[in-house]
């Protein structure tokens, strides 16, 4: 035990020194705080008629679904809303899971394996990392967003199979995958391209309807999409959308579908409900999008460094991951909270603050927004004086003595 006490100890330590380490914090139902961290980008997580439907099928149906999809836990309302998700998204049959990362485990593995080569872009998603980790494939993986590197390394293969599974929007840049090019690189090679949609699903492509539907991939026999219901549909859960054959292999082969507990009825109904007020009002992505640009604007204006964003996902680098963490405090302190996103986290190792646009946000959000980012740059700068002082003047000889080193 005392061996494990000394590990465990010894790794957070170097957590701290490198400025990685992390805590969770609680926030409170009512909080008086700008929220820039979370993926509620349509802010639909607590639009009344989302959460209505939530309770009334927690009434009808249970807190839970009981089981497993091929046990009790599926329901009318999983059917209905896996209905409603494929003709949303323009594909022929979808699947839920119970969350988007099971989503992407149960779709790698249950379609890879031995004979199958995984083609992954370097700045995937942990959650499609650890799906190419447990699919027993041998695992190429590619500089980012090269349609080139990806057709070498399809060329080169031996193996009979391939798939090659990208991010749709990257979710710490937040820029969108060539997927046309991609596509058509897969499709020469033989290979089945592998989509998720977790930052694109409900923003990207007209109505909010996906990247893969916006690039006319939806529906294509070798195009498979995954999603998250806990993003811009406000809800909790994942999806994967492809044809029906494709789906009847993941009801039987995808261990994280087979053998865990359905996604709660309340989950479910909230997510078809978020679907049916897309459809209402089907300019919510775009105004989401045109946060995402003020958000930028604002960010360029304030000389923080930012790459324009293809969806609602807007990062500023930071010099460090000790100045990401005083400019996510600041902003904290300053009613605004963003991500903060350090290594390993970010696939570059180079650390950031991440703001998520909502498409609910107003100009007095915005105007709050730039005062905190104004002082979070300011206390950066403090920080970096502290930490790396100028050296001393030869004209001052009494610089030692007051700057001890």
């Amino acid at each position: 035990m005392t061996q494990f006490a000394d590990w465990l100890h010894q790794q957070a330590q170097q957590r701290r020194d490198a400025g990685t380490h992390r805590h969770l914090q609680p926030r409170s139902a009512n909080q008086d705080v700008l929220d820039l961290a979370s993926n509620d980008y349509l802010g639909l997580a607590r639009h009344p008629q989302v959460v209505a439907a939530a309770a009334d099928a927690a009434a009808t149906w249970g807190a839970g679904a009981t089981g497993s999809r091929l046990v009790t836990g599926s329901t009318e309302l999983h059917a209905d809303l896996e209905t409603d998700l494929a003709q949303f998204t323009d594909y022929e049959a979808s699947v839920t899971f119970s969350s988007g990362y099971l989503a992407n485990l149960g779709t790698v593995s249950a379609l890879a394996g031995p004979d199958c080569l995984v083609v992954s872009d370097q700045w995937n998603h942990a959650s499609l990392i650890d799906a190419c980790r447990l699919s027993r494939s041998p695992v190429a993986v590619v500089p980012h967003a090269d349609p080139a590197a990806v057709a070498a390394a399809l060329a080169d293969r031996q193996q009979p199979r391939a798939l090659l599974v990208t991010d749709a929007v990257f979710s710490v840049d937040g820029d969108l995958a060539p997927l046309t090019d991609l596509h058509r690189t897969a499709r020469s090679n033989g290979a089945v391209l592998v989509v998720d949609e977790a930052h694109s699903l409900g923003v990207v492509g007209d109505g909010g309807c996906g990247a893969t539907a916006a690039a006319g991939l939806a529906g294509e026999p070798d195009v498979v999409a995954t999603a998250t219901l806990s993003k811009a549909l406000g809800s909790q859960g994942g999806a994967v959308l492809a044809s029906t054959p494709v789906i009847n292999q993941l009801v039987n082969a995808a261990r994280p579908f087979i053998f865990d507990t359905a996604l709660a009825p309340a989950a479910v109904a909230a997510a078809r409900e978020s679907l049916r007020q897309l459809r209402r009002d089907p300019g919510l992505p775009k105004r989401a999008l045109t946060v995402a640009a003020e958000l930028h604007e604002l960010l360029i204006d304030l000389d923080w460094s930012a790459p324009a964003p293809d969806a609602a996902v807007v990062s500023a680098y930071t010099e460090s991951p000790q100045a990401a963490t005083t400019a996510a405090e600041t902003c904290r302190e300053h009613g605004v909270q963003v991500g903060c996103f350090r290594p390993p986290s970010v696939p570059d190792d180079r650390s950031r603050l991440r703001l998520t646009a909502r498409a609910d946000l107003n100009a007095a959000d915005l105007h709050r927004t730039a005062a905190a980012l104004v002082a979070a740059r300011k206390a950066v700068a403090s920080r970096s004086a502290l930490d790396h002082p100028s050296p001393p003047s030869p004209s001052s000889p009494d610089t030692a003595e007051r700057n001890p080193q």
